[in-house]
């Protein structure tokens, strides 16, 4: 039998600090108010012209260098985005072009905040069937062109950046389960439900987004699939080394944690510093615990995203 296993992880943030306090020069806010309710202090945003297969690009180049891969051992991308370079072709297109990886399969998935937990399982399934041997998956975003920055509920949330990690067969498991989960009913709470046709743009190009709905329904949610993830497994969450949540809000993420009873030294956050990089978040925060030492192999770990759709989904894997 044959699994996927994480050879090596990646990421890359725009050089663009935007803080609290220069969003208070901008609209009706405080750093005081933005921290006490997200827990956020900082977001990087894309400089113009900065599309999403350049942060792709630069998170995808760092994890191959940590997996020992060349681009032309790739025979399957897949990149999460909602924010893509165009229409189509597709951003996993565009980066395959740009890291000289010909003739492999590259294609997007579109799940929002949850796309990259969507993207690993797919890629999971493709690499441990035997159909293909070496991916990349990549959560890129640059959801700041999004927002709108006179809206104070929804422009102090998001950030831009990109996450990657290089799948590998391995003959031991890495990837142990992907668990992953839809409710399109509540497609209202969180969307932009802008589009283009015939030439113009239709509805509205921004973020739309109830704050309360949302956490409700991420908090409980998430705690379900968790729970569902370690009873498939056998494991217990005090036998996890770390859990990886998806990066929005640190009430959230807190709560979850103390609901799964994970404790908070095992809880790898970056929301502080990063803001919500939407589906970038969660390799993002993995490659963050991998580099500084935190994430060792052989370590157990919990992944979750939730986002728009509504959709959500945990992974637990194998370091």
């Amino acid at each position: 039998m044959t699994y996927s296993k994480i050879a090596g992880t990646g990421s890359y943030l725009p050089e663009r600090v935007v803080t609290n306090r220069d969003l208070e020069a901008r609209i009706d806010t405080s750093d005081e108010w933005i921290v006490s309710r997200t827990g956020i202090e900082a977001r990087h945003v894309a400089a113009e012209g900065e599309m999403t297969s350049d942060l792709a690009l630069q998170a995808a180049r760092r994890a191959l260098q940590a997996a020992e891969t060349g681009a032309g051992e790739l025979d399957l991308i897949v990149v999460a985005t909602t924010t893509p370079d165009m229409v189509f072709p597709s951003t996993a297109c565009l980066l395959q072009a740009k890291l000289g990886a010909r003739q492999c399969a590259a294609f997007d998935v579109q799940a929002v905040c949850t796309g990259f937990v969507y993207a690993l399982a797919v890629a999971d399934r493709l690499v441990a069937s035997g159909t293909h041997g070496c991916a990349l998956v990549v959560g890129a975003e640059v959801f700041s062109r999004l927002l709108d920055w006179n809206d104070r509920r929804t422009c102090v949330l998001f950030g831009d950046g990109a996450g990657a990690v290089v799948l590998r067969r391995a003959e031991t498991p890495g990837i142990l389960s992907t668990h992953l989960c839809a409710d399109g009913s509540l497609a209202h709470i969180l969307r932009v439900d802008g589009g283009i046709s015939h030439g113009q743009i239709r509805g509205n190009p921004y973020l739309e987004m109830d704050g309360q709905a949302v956490y409700r329904t991420a908090v409980r949610v998430l705690e379900e699939s968790a729970f569902q993830t370690l009873k498939r497994n056998g494991v217990t969450a005090r036998e996890l080394d770390w859990y990886v949540p998806h990066q929005a809000n640190i009430r959230i993420i807190n709560s979850l944690a103390d609901k799964i009873g994970i404790a908070p030294e095992k809880v790898v956050t970056t929301v502080a510093r990063q803001g919500n990089t939407s589906a970038a978040s969660v390799p993002l925060a993995l490659d963050s615990a991998v580099r500084d030492g935190r994430i060792k192999p052989g370590h157990l770990v919990l992944l979750q995203g939730v986002g728009g759709g509504m959709t959500w989904g945990s992974v637990l894997l194998r370091m």
